[in-house]
C-alpha cells in the first residue's frame, strides 16, 4: 500500500467530554491528538450532557491538535445519538469502540455520511478484544475511510486474562499482529495507554518499546505524559542529521552510477534511503505543527 500523508500522532490524548474545564484546557496543550471521550470516561447518566458540551465546544474551534471523538458502540441507542451529533461538529476523525469485524467501519461510514459528515471526516478503530486482533487484517481493509488503528491495551488485557507486565510480554503477540495489518493497509497505529501515572520510568519505557515496535504514537490519560510521547515518538536531532547524510551520500553514489554505498561503516541502499526520507518530511511536520 502507499504510504499516507505524512501527519504526526506522537501522542493522543484522552479528554473526558463530561469536563468543560478539560475541554477549554485541552485548547492549549501540545498533543499531536485530542481524542474527546464520549465513551468509556463518562458515566450513563452523564451521556447526554457530555455530548452536547463536547459538540459545542467542537464548534466553538480553537483546538491545534486534531481532534477525534470516541463514542459509544453506534450499535446501541446512545452511540448511535454519537455518530449522529459529531458528523457535522468538525472533529477529524470519529474513534469506534471495540471494533472486531470490518462491517462495524462500513456501517459508521454509510451512518456519518447520512448525517451530513463531510467526505474528510475520517474513521477511527479501537482494536481491544481477542477478537478484534483475530480479524484486524479484514479490519484494516475495510474501507479508505479508516485511517487509524488505535490500540485498547487495557480491556484486551483484561479478555485474554493476561497481567499487566513491565515489557508486556503477554500483549506483544497482538501488538504485533495490528502493526503488521496497519502498515500492510497504509494506516497509522497508536499503542495503548500506561495506566500508572506515578510511574515515569515505566510510561517512558512503554513509549520506547511502542516506538521499536513500529507504533507511530501513544494514547494517553494525562497532559503530563505528552512531551514524553512525543519525544519517543519524533526523530531525534541525530537521526534527521543521519538521515539528511545518508540521503545526500545516495544521491552522490546515484550520479556516479552506484545504487549502494557504506556511510560511516553503514550499509545503505534504497530502503534506507526511503526510511531517511520519511524521517524528515515527519519532522517537517512536526515543525510546522509547532508553529500554527
Amino acid at each position: 500500500m502507499p504510504e499516507p500523508a505524512i501527519r504526526p500522532r506522537r501522542s493522543a490524548l484522552y479528554v473526558p467530554g463530561d469536563n468543560a474545564r478539560a475541554l477549554d484546557k485541552a485548547r492549549t496543550l501540545d498533543a499531536d491528538v485530542l481524542i474527546f471521550d464520549l465513551e468509556d470516561a463518562i458515566l450513563p447518566a452523564n451521556k447526554e450532557r457530555a455530548r452536547e458540551q463536547l459538540v459545542a465546544a467542537l464548534k466553538a474551534g480553537g483546538y491545534k491538535a486534531e481532534t477525534v471523538v470516541r463514542v459509544n458502540d453506534p450499535a446501541g441507542k446512545t452511540g448511535g445519538l454519537d455518530l449522529k451529533a459529531v458528523a457535522r461538529s468538525g472533529c477529524n476523525a470519529v474513534l469506534l469502540p471495540k471494533v472486531e469485524k470490518p462491517q462495524q467501519v462500513r456501517d459508521a461510514v454509510l451512518r456519518l455520511s447520512a448525517a451530513g459528515a463531510p467526505q474528510s471526516v475520517a474513521v477511527w478503530a479501537m482494536i481491544e478484544t481477542p477478537l478484534g486482533v483475530l480479524n484486524v487484517e479484514d479490519i484494516a481493509f475495510s474501507s479508505p475511510h479508516l485511517k487509524c488503528l488505535a490500540m485498547g491495551t487495557t480491556d484486551l488485557a483484561a479478555d485474554l486474562r493476561a497481567h499487566h507486565t513491565e515489557l508486556r510480554l503477554p500483549l506483544l503477540s497482538s501488538l504485533s499482529q495490528c502493526v503488521l495489518a496497519a502498515r500492510a493497509a497504509g494506516l497509522t497505529i497508536l499503542d495503548g495507554v500506561h495506566l500508572d501515572l506515578e510511574d515515569e520510568k515505566g510510561f517512558l519505557a512503554s513509549c520506547q518499546q511502542g516506538s521499536e515496535l513500529g507504533f507511530d504514537g501513544k494514547t494517553l490519560l494525562h497532559p503530563k505524559t505528552i512531551a514524553g510521547a512525543n519525544s519517543a515518538f519524533g526523530p531525534t536531532a541525530d537521526e534527521v542529521a543521519w538521515a539528511r547524510k545518508i540521503i545526500d551520500a545516495h544521491a552522490k553514489a546515484v550520479g556516479e552510477g552506484r545504487g549502494v554505498l557504506v556511510v560511516d561503516g553503514k550499509f545503505v541502499e534504497q530502503l534506507h534511503v526511503d526510511s531517511a526520507q520519511r524521517t524528515l518530511k515527519l519532522a517537517e511536520a512536526i515543525t510546522q505543527r509547532a508553529s500554527r
